[in-house]
């Protein structure tokens, strides 16, 4: 039997202004965000707040991790006027940070990474004031299309490692612990501003092994972290083996700002793009 989802992680239903004024707007420019692909449980209040995380190159992903609510199939072309809608939303909705990511995309050959850049380039021609934060899949390791990302300077590249190498099997199939890590120090030698990354806890992970990931992190020099309680989208997906109470991501946090981490994000309702744009601020 699935275990019973502690009090700590019961949110109210979304419903104010801010959240339909959001969901209009997705809907007029047809497009899509990961905050209702991966049914997170904060939409309520980011939408509510004008934050959003939005998701390009479709719907459908090419791989099928256990944990990820996602679609996996066969996907359609990008579309080359995705950009300029999203430029059109974000400039509509004011936003000062804008957090965009995508399905992963192993059917293309640079990975859906010009997408990225051709999105940063249609935000920047409308407003170079707003900041930018590019959270991506692995690219199949190819050092190319993360050269195309980082090309285009986003003020804070992201890509979560998701769990301890262990798991990866059963929760990041098709991707590699290790090749994940080289991507984020690739990005940090590039001198992006920041480079961040985020690993999610209920999977059957040990504390040693989440505080090596945090070390290896750190090595690879990553400066912003976010850790969250996984939750299961469906009785499908891979079942939560603990719900981790919260003085427990507390004490990581502590942890991880000790390792040497400027910022970090670390209790059961954080995810990847959880009060981004305070991360911005000094």
């Amino acid at each position: 039997m699935p275990l019973s989802k502690p009090l700590w992680l019961r949110v109210a239903p979304p419903g104010s202004e801010g959240y339909r004024r959001m969901a209009r707007l997705v809907r007029e420019q047809a497009l899509d965000t990961v905050c209702q692909a991966a049914n997170c449980p904060n939409i309520g209040g980011c939408w509510r707040d004008g934050a959003a995380a939005f998701m390009i190159l479709g719907t459908v992903c090419t791989r099928g991790c256990g944990f990820c609510n996602v679609t996996t199939g066969r996907p359609a072309p990008p579309d080359p006027d995705e950009p300029g809608r999203l430029a059109e939303a974000v400039a509509r909705l004011g936003l000062r940070h804008v957090v965009i990511t995508s399905v992963t995309r192993d059917d293309l050959p640079d990975g859906g990474a010009g997408q990225f850049a051709a999105c940063v380039a249609a935000l920047r021609a409308r407003d170079r004031t707003t900041t930018i934060e590019l959270l991506t899949p692995d690219f199949r390791g190819s050092p190319e299309a993360a050269e195309q990302v980082f090309a285009a300077a986003p003020e804070v590249f992201n890509h979560n490692v998701e769990t301890v190498p262990r798991l990866y099997p059963a929760v990041r199939a098709g991707a590699d612990y290790r090749g994940s890590l080289t991507l984020l120090a690739r990005a940090a030698d590039h001198g992006l501003p920041m480079v961040k990354s985020g690993i999610m806890l209920g999977l059957g992970e040990e504390e040693e092994e989440v505080l090596a990931v945090l070390a290896d992190l750190r090595a690879a020099g990553v400066t912003a972290l976010t850790i969250g309680q996984y939750l299961a989208p469906s009785r499908t997906h891979l079942p939560v083996v603990r719900y981790w109470p919260p003085d427990f991501f507390t004490n990581l946090k502590e942890r991880a700002l000790t390792m040497g981490f400027s910022r970090v994000e670390s209790h059961p309702l954080a995810r990847s793009s959880l009060h981004a744009r305070a991360d911005m601020d000094p």
